[in-house]
């Protein structure tokens, strides 16, 4: 039997973020190409989970954050006990407005 994938949560930002970029995936590459993107970087939270501390820290930005790059996507993720809570999935945008809950529209 396969060892168990450890957990990863998605913040409420971080949730936020992944319908933007479903959204802005199906308006400008087609649903197909945008679900299989949102797949692959689904399982790149599942990588993270597996070996978080292979990622380096940012504590400039947040502390106790950690960063990993993904295709266009930066993810900031923290270790809290044995989770891997994942805080953001950003492009180009200021990060502590977007942590903060305070995002321009």
């Amino acid at each position: 039997m396969p060892a168990a994938t450890p957990p990863y949560r998605l913040s409420e930002i971080a949730r936020q973020d992944l319908l933007a970029i479903a959204r802005w995936g199906d308006r400008h590459h087609g649903v197909t190409r945008s679900n299989r993107y949102r797949d692959a970087l689904k399982s790149h939270f599942k990588a993270l989970a597996a070996n978080p501390l292979r990622y380096p820290t940012v504590d400039h930005i947040r502390p106790g954050y950690r960063r990993s790059v993904f295709g266009v996507h930066i993810v900031y993720f923290r270790i809290t006990g044995d989770i891997v809570e994942i805080m953001a999935v950003l492009r180009a945008q200021d990060l502590e407005t977007h942590l903060s809950g305070n995002t321009p529209a």
